[in-house]
């Protein structure tokens, strides 16, 4: 299938790069500025990562989030809460409707580039905080772009149902370098290791089984992961 992957430069999308690479036929990669405070950091991974693969790399400018919208993780926001990604405070962190709104910008575009497909890292580890991640609202969107699209645009969500575990144990057999993947939203010099990206991916390479190829600030001991009612 030819399909356009969403690509922020972080370790979930670019190993979903690197899946659609080998499954799919890949017509773009697409990554947002949006204002996020850690753009500037992301970005040029997901632009590093397509041109080692010999894909075209586009940036959409959505200024108007940054602008507009309230959250912790965009530029004159409060500051980023540390701690375990699923904690309660992360919900700071959340940009209301983003993957909505990518999504809706995505499609369009695959359409205009003959791709039949979009690819999105949504994963099992984003559902306790993300609305806009789980598979409930994938599905609705995914049910939105073939239906508004004359391509009938699907959308292919591979890591719904993994957790960022699985995920980082993937690229490594798929041959993803993550020291060239950014996840800190603090968007520093380098990873600070204590705010909730952070935390989720040291995790995950604990939890893998996988070398942490990332320079962190602070590796004091992870926080537990809250209780779920």
């Amino acid at each position: 299938m030819k399909v356009v992957v969403l690509c922020s430069g972080g370790m979930d999308s670019v190993a979903a790069l690197h899946w659609a690479r080998q499954q799919h036929d890949v017509r773009a990669v697409l990554s947002f500025d949006y204002g996020a405070k850690h753009n500037h950091r992301e970005i040029p991974c997901a632009a590093e990562q397509s041109r080692a693969l010999g894909l075209a790399h586009h940036v959409v400018p959505l200024a108007f989030i940054g602008e507009h919208f309230a959250s912790a993780l965009l530029k004159g926001g409060a500051e980023i809460p540390e701690g375990h990604y699923a904690a309660e405070n992360m919900k700071q962190t959340v940009v209301p409707f983003r993957n909505g709104i990518m999504l809706a910008v995505a499609g369009g575009f695959a359409e205009s580039v003959g791709a039949e497909g979009l690819v999105i890292a949504a994963h099992g580890g984003d559902h306790a905080i993300y609305p806009d991640c789980r598979e409930d609202f994938m599905a609705a969107m995914g049910a939105a772009l073939q239906r508004g699209t004359y391509a009938g645009v699907q959308l292919l969500r591979p890591f719904i149902a993994q957790t960022k575990a699985q995920i980082a144990a993937l690229g490594a057999q798929l041959g993803v370098d993550f020291a060239r993947t950014w996840s800190c939203y603090k968007g520093g010099a380098v990873h600070c290791g204590r705010c909730g990206t952070c935390v989720e991916r040291r995790e995950a390479f604990q939890h893998a089984g996988l070398a942490d190829p990332t320079t962190y600030d602070n590796t004091d001991p992870l926080p537990a992961r809250p209780e779920t009612a």
